[in-house]
């Protein structure tokens, strides 16, 4: 009888944990130029579980020949956060082409000054970690590769790049960067400039695809950025495509417009539209990403990455507002 009833309560448990959702702590990435907080986004940044912000300091692109730092970060005094800040600088993939091995040491230099010049003078308390996000290819993977290590050594911080899922999936062409730690992107699945009927920002089958053997990926620290920002695609009439940042089906409800589905309709009206002039005749589809969505990544992550933080992109009050995290 005792016997049983031990083996009863090892079944019991056995259930209990299998069916227990694991918990990921989660923060956000902060990607907006003027670094300034609402009451929405300090109190979703305050109850996020990770004490880091992921922080877009600026971007890096190669202007006639040039390396220039674009949109560089300003900060209003309503950013005020308990969270460590960990600078991440975007760098485009043409910075990288045809790049000199004195370029390199640089470039190195220039984004390490640069992070500690806006530190300084904002008075920022970050993290000894320097993220940086490129879609590296092929062509530019040695290169890139370099530069991470150089910037390590000037810097004598940790370094960190993201990995997009292209990266993961032809990783024998664009190689392996030379970090202990990359942040995989599990967004951005198609364009949404080209005609389709999937969601550009996530389709949880692409994703699949593209991640079916990232359990094989030789840098085992992962952690995970999810989608939670939205947009509009604005079709014209002869088949253009144009982006509208951070629309939502809500959005959508307007006498001026016919609806042609739950998350599309039709300019019925000329007029100006969030910010743009729109003609009658033109579409409006809307991407947003759903919980089920996002469960449904997370719940496939969890079966090839042993453990992994959650980073959301974007904090912005528009995308977190009744959103559960």
């Amino acid at each position: 009888m005792k016997n049983f009833k031990l083996l009863f309560l090892f079944l019991l448990l056995l259930i209990v944990s299998c069916n227990r959702k694991e918990h990921h702590s989660y923060t956000f990435y902060y990607w907006k130029t003027k670094l300034k907080l609402d009451q929405e986004e300090k109190k979703v940044l305050d109850q996020a579980t990770v004490p880091y912000v992921y922080t877009r300091f600026f971007d890096v692109d190669k202007v006639n020949g040039k390396f220039q730092p674009v949109a560089v970060i300003t900060k209003d005094q309503s950013f005020q956060t308990d969270k460590q800040i960990v600078p991440t600088v975007f760098i485009t993939n043409q910075t990288l082409l045809g790049i000199s091995a004195e370029e390199i040491k640089f470039l190195a230099e220039s984004i390490h000054l640069l992070v500690q010049k806006k530190t300084e003078e904002y008075q920022l308390k970050t993290y000894p970690e320097i993220q940086i996000d490129c879609d590296w290819t092929a062509g530019t993977r040695n290169d890139y590769f370099k530069f991470l290590k150089e910037l390590k050594k000037v810097s004598g911080k940790e370094i960190t790049c993201t990995l997009r899922l292209h990266q993961v999936k032809d990783k024998k062409q664009t190689g392996i960067p030379p970090v202990e730690k990359v942040y995989l992107m599990c967004y951005s699945t198609s364009s949404p400039l080209e005609k389709s009927d999937k969601n550009s920002i996530l389709d949880v089958n692409i994703l699949k695809s593209y991640l079916s053997k990232i359990e094989e990926y030789p840098i085992k620290k992962i952690e995970v950025a999810l989608p939670i920002y939205s947009w509009g695609i604005v079709t014209n009439h002869l088949e253009k495509h144009k982006l509208i940042n951070a629309l939502s089906k809500r959005d959508l409800e307007n006498p001026n417009f016919k609806k042609i589905s739950d998350y599309e309709i039709e300019v019925l009206k000329d007029g100006f539209y969030f910010g743009s002039y729109l003609n009658k005749g033109f579409k409006i589809k809307v991407e947003e990403i759903s919980e089920e969505q996002l469960e449904e990544v997370v719940s496939f992550l969890e079966k090839k990455i042993p453990h992994f933080n959650i980073i959301y992109y974007q904090l912005d009050s528009k995308f977190v507002l009744d959103r559960k995290f």
